[in-house]
């Protein structure tokens, strides 16, 4: 007996000892790698050099934080951050030793509206009589809008061009749930409110249709007309392209004039030695996003005044908050700090969010509107800004989109997993002991009973008429304007200008200077919040057996059934009232 204690206190010991040393080893590694691998703020660029401009990477609307462990073992991905993609684009646009751009956007991960904002500074990169030239194996859609842009763009001779309007599916579950005995119980309020229409029907509803018709019409439009002025080819005739179905090989494309040449990377490199006048042996000069940024620092420590950026991405959660998910713990105390911070003069909300929590919607839009008593505060909203995104934005000063944003969807619903049908098939019988009628309230093995479900529709009344106020004290309309402007509808940013749910079309870097200017600012500093704690754990997250399958479930459910995981997995009643975006608008 003795033996084994021993035996087991030895291998204990000796575990234990291994993971103190390799937690020392990854501390020792951190701070030698921060010293090794810490960006350096010397860095010049070469004379005649050009911006290596790849973005077939991961592109955050955040600049990624920089992590030494990651980098010093080079487990991190190749990630971009959409600011210092445009900074770098703009310091290029001003530095003189960089005489243009190669540009690879096969098939870029960015969203609508961050592609647009990337495609704009291009834009006024040109403008400074620098040249663009792009190049792809191969072109999605959104990857060739932005390449559009270019005064030359190379296509492999064998790769392909996806060009061919735009499309959304939506997917329907009655028949899957009247099948296994799975169904979601669903509360909402708005006609358009429809991201629990598929649980209710088997096919789309003439009010939603018509929603997601008109918003992709919008889209496409902004998309076809920015494409057609780059290209000098009409609407119409870029129309005409798709409905004949002409583009077919890059060979197609040529004779469209959509494409300048057939060839390779090595065709694209000797046109920019060409335009460089360097000889066939000289080498050309690249220089790449970091290299761009670091050789200009946008820092200047000598001044104190401040533009807070407070980024706000993911669906809103009751709870703490994530990099990915917005949460009432971080940024309410975020808020508040803001508040306080006289360096601080203005806040920019970034908000990049199809909605979730009505509870953390409201809780949000109070820190927001007590923050605007105290500086101006204005939203640029991203690829998504809608319901709960809409609803926390209502609460700033102005509100800025994209064109190609997706915004409103003024409506609220509560959708509750019922297994009822399935553990009744499965053989397995609920009984229930209660005190007073309806004490059990909600639960997951049995059907709503009318009095929780009037309770829920008395609740989803409330928050939908608290909604409607909040916008129409935001936005200076009558609650009849309101109402004709809700009930879940979406819209796009450009279509919101026109409705005044937003106040004007504007990136980003637009709507910061915007700040700068309502608070007389000509110098200042751009700090982006919240501040997010890195710790020893971080390393070890993606080590977590329950996590991964948690993230494995998620890949593997269907899109329209991940907000209501999300929610069941939340113990909190306040979760099951939703202003979320009436579908996940996946644009094809």
């Amino acid at each position: 007996m003795n033996f084994f204690k021993n035996f087991l206190a030895s291998v204990l010991g000796t575990l234990t000892a291994f993971v103190l040393f390799f937690v020392f080893i990854l501390l020792m590694i951190s701070a030698t790698a921060s010293i090794l691998i810490a960006p350096s703020s010397t860095k010049s660029v070469e004379s005649q050099s050009v911006l290596d401009l790849n973005l077939n990477v991961s592109i955050t609307d955040r600049n990624p934080s920089f992590d030494e462990i990651q980098v010093l073992f080079e487990l991190d991905d190749d990630i971009l951050g959409l600011p210092e993609i445009i900074s770098a684009i703009n310091k290029a646009a001003e530095n003189p030793n960089i005489e243009g751009i190669r540009l690879r956007s096969d098939y870029i991960s960015a969203g609508w509206s961050q592609t647009r904002s990337i495609r704009n500074a291009l834009k006024n990169f040109k403008l400074k009589g620098k040249f663009i030239y792009s190049y792809a194996d191969m072109f999605t859609q959104k990857g060739y809008y932005l390449a559009s842009v270019a005064d030359s763009i190379f296509l492999n001779p064998l790769g392909m061009i996806e060009f061919k309007g735009l499309a959304s599916e939506v997917m329907y579950y009655k028949d899957f749930q009247d099948e296994y005995g799975v169904k979601m119980e669903v509360v909402r309020m708005g006609k358009y409110k429809s991201a629990v229409e598929p649980y209710l029907e088997n096919e789309m509803s003439p009010a939603n249709r018509f929603q997601i018709k008109s918003v992709l019409t919008d889209l496409w439009e902004t998309l076809r007309d920015e494409i057609g002025k780059d290209r000098n080819l009409s609407p119409d005739t870029l129309d005409l392209i798709i409905n004949e179905q002409r583009i077919a090989t890059p060979k197609d494309a040529l004779t469209e004039n959509l494409i300048d040449a057939l060839g390779y990377e090595l065709d694209l490199e000797n046109l920019i030695q060409k335009r460089l006048r360097k000889e066939g042996t000289e080498s050309l000069r690249f220089a790449t996003v970091n290299d761009v940024n670091e050789a200009a620092s946008s820092y200047n420590s000598e001044v104190k005044e401040r533009i807070a950026v407070l980024y706000a991405k993911g669906p809103i959660l009751y709870g703490e908050g994530t990099q990915s998910t917005i949460a009432q713990g971080v940024f309410v105390e975020t808020l508040q700090e803001l508040a306080k911070d006289d360096w601080v003069k203005a806040v920019v909300l970034r908000i990049d969010s199809p909605g979730g929590s009505a509870l953390t919607s409201e809780l949000l839009w109070q820190s927001i509107h007590a923050l605007k008593q105290q500086k101006p505060v204005l939203v640029s909203m991203g690829n998504v800004a809608a319901s709960g995104g809409y609803y926390i934005a209502t609460g700033a000063d102005h509100i800025f989109a994209d064109p190609l944003t997706i915004t409103g969807s003024i409506g609220v619903f509560a959708s509750l997993p019922n297994l009822s049908g399935l553990v009744e098939n499965l053989g397995i019988h609920v009984e229930t002991v209660e005190t007073h009628p309806d004490a059990l309230g909600y639960s997951v093995f049995q059907p709503m009973s009318k009095a929780f479900e009037s309770q829920m529709e008395k609740g989803i009344e409330n928050t939908y008429s608290t909604f409607k106020q909040r916008v129409a004290e935001g936005r200076n309309l009558d609650e009849s304007q309101v109402e004709t402007l809700a009930q879940g509808r979406v819209w796009t940013g450009k279509q919101a200008v026109a409705n005044g749910l937003i106040d004007s079309i504007s990136g980003l870097q637009e709507t910061v200077i915007a700040a700068a200017k309502l608070v007389h600012l000509e110098n200042y500093n751009q700090i982006d919040y919240p501040k997010f704690e890195e710790s020893l754990a971080s390393v070890f997250s993606g080590m977590s057996l329950s996590v991964g399958l948690d993230k494995l479930w998620k890949i593997l459910l269907p899109n329209q059934f991940k907000p209501q995981w999300n929610n069941f997995q939340e113990s909190n009643p306040a979760a099951r009232m939703q202003l979320l975006l009436p579908y996940e608008l996946t644009i094809h």
